[in-house]
């Protein structure tokens, strides 16, 4: 339908001659949105974006609730040849500024009850346009969508054109924007959709975010590939999830989802009816995975990938899917472990940095082109910075992360952002943060804070400090006052041994 724009074209060829079909069932409303609909608010939203002055390559950034026009004004800005940047709905403006000044969008979509804040934030990156959406689906962008005649002309994309920028943390403090193509989104979605075998048949629960790699291009972009259907929930609600479940077949999830899940009433029953159950994002427990057969019957699936790479690997839909890994590379991604220091690929068995190749990988760091050859080689390979090992089956094992990233919820936290924030507070001298076990969301962020001499602060001082600086994800839930930080012989802080130290602070 949309041949001439790459992404285009791929995710919408299952609703060819399907177009009364339903694609969503909104949770909020309870109404049907058919492919048909979808797709003609997707095509004005394009129009709005062009009669907005996007141009092939410009950026639309998006902060706003999780709605059917935020997914509308995604297809949208791809179909209209411009970059989707979605951000975090919990970045506070100091955090959003960052983003417009570097990116340089050319319309910002907010919120309504953010645009006193982040209204100024947009001016004073030099935005041009700046519309709003809220939680209810109103607001001046869908004014304008309402507003335009159907139909538009998708702008011509190739594989190799920009679809969309995503933001990672930065371990300096700095955050990268991870530039991703046409041709890396369509490829992954399709190799998943075959991979998990994905049919119109299908219909997904979709209780993820959607400024995220896992509820955008994998939960939304493989349900359209596969010409299916989903029930978009807002966020995640486990007796809602629960009583779908009789009507759905697939669940995507984070390692928290299915922790509550197992405290739902009912499911071990409601989960019978199920095909799949996918968890990513972060690592799933072993006893969570093997209280969940136990439960429900079903084991779930555990994939993994990143913002630069989308999916890497999975488990197998045909065969054992075994606790603690996350099962093989995907068709057409290279993956290997190397010596961290000599890059040269290890053997069999050994642990090392997991490097992976195959046109799903990005195609480098916004306006960051030392940082992009730092860690994307020349011969296509990425350094994801994640320790891992193959074991003799071939099952892929993931034993540490680099860069001391912390993973709490399904988020990524780098440590150096939140200790550039406290560091820059009066009365603190050094702070290292870490992650420790925390028994709903996996991990924790814990700040262990150093006090300048003869200052006096306290926990609540730094965490009343952070809290218009930081999204709330990245905000400690504990901080820790000390005379010093424990170092090795270097002058190097010794992170390990304050995780262990503190194993136990959150439980």
């Amino acid at each position: 339908m949309y041949e001439q724009n790459h992404l285009a074209a791929k995710i919408s060829a299952a609703s060819d001659g399907h177009h009364d079909a339903v694609f969503l069932n909104n949770h909020q409303t309870g109404t049907d949105v058919t492919y048909a609909t979808f797709w003609a608010n997707a095509e004005r939203m394009a129009a709005v974006l062009a009669k907005a002055g996007v141009a092939p390559g410009d950026r639309v950034a998006v902060q706003a609730p999780k709605t059917v026009a935020m997914l509308e004004l995604y297809v949208g800005t791809v179909l209209a040849g411009g970059v989707f940047l979605p951000l975090n709905t919990g970045y506070t403006p100091a955090e959003v500024s960052y983003f417009l000044n570097d990116a340089s969008p050319g319309v910002f979509v907010c919120d309504p009850a953010g645009l006193a804040a982040m209204g100024p934030v947009a001016d004073a990156a030099g935005v041009g346009v700046v519309l709003t959406l809220d939680a209810a689906e109103t607001g001046t962008l869908v004014d304008a969508r309402n507003a335009q005649a159907p139909g538009f002309s998708a702008v011509a994309r190739t594989p190799d054109d920009l679809a969309a920028i995503l933001y990672t943390s930065g371990t300096t403090g700095r955050s990268k924007g991870a530039m991703l193509t046409h041709g890396a989104l369509a490829s992954n979605s399709q190799v998943l959709k075959d991979v998990w075998r994905f049919t119109r048949d299908d219909v997904l629960i979709h209780a993820l975010p959607i400024f995220h790699t896992h509820g955008l291009f994998v939960a939304t972009n493989v349900t359209l590939m596969a010409g299916g259907s989903a029930i978009f929930m807002a966020g995640f609600d486990a007796p809602a999830i629960c009583d779908y479940m009789h009507k759905a077949t697939v669940l995507m999830g984070v390692p928290t989802f299915y922790v509550r899940l197992l405290d739902t009433k009912g499911i071990g029953q409601a989960a019978r009816s199920m095909r799949l159950f996918i968890s990513g994002s972060a690592p799933l427990l072993a006893e969570t995975h093997d209280q969940w057969r136990a439960v429900t019957g079903h084991a779930i699936l555990e994939r993994y990938g990143m913002t630069e790479t989308n999916m890497n690997t999975s488990n197998p839909y045909d065969g054992d899917r075994r606790a603690g890994t996350v099962g093989f590379p995907l068709p057409k991604t290279d993956l290997k472990i190397c010596d961290p220091s000599t890059g040269a690929e290890l053997a069999q068995g050994e642990i090392g940095v997991i490097e992976v190749r195959g046109p799903n990988v990005f195609s480098g760091y916004w306006k960051m082109p030392e940082k992009t050859a730092e860690e994307l080689r020349a011969d296509g390979f990425f350094i994801t910075g994640d320790l891992g090992r193959i074991d003799e089956d071939g099952y892929v094992h993931i034993v540490g992360r680099g860069k001391d990233l912390i993973i709490t919820g399904g988020f990524n936290v780098y440590p150096k952002e939140v200790e550039s924030v406290i560091d820059e507070l009066e009365g603190v001298n050094e702070s290292a943060v870490i992650g420790v076990p925390h028994p709903d969301f996996g991990e924790g962020v814990v700040a262990v804070v150093v006090p300048q001499k003869g200052a006096t602060i306290s926990a609540q001082d730094v965490s009343a400090g952070v809290a218009t600086q930081l999204a709330k994800f990245k905000q400690p839930k504990r901080v820790v006052i000390v005379d010093a930080l424990v170092r090795n012989t270097m002058g190097k802080v010794q992170k390990n041994v304050l995780r262990d130290q503190y194993a136990d602070l959150l439980r």
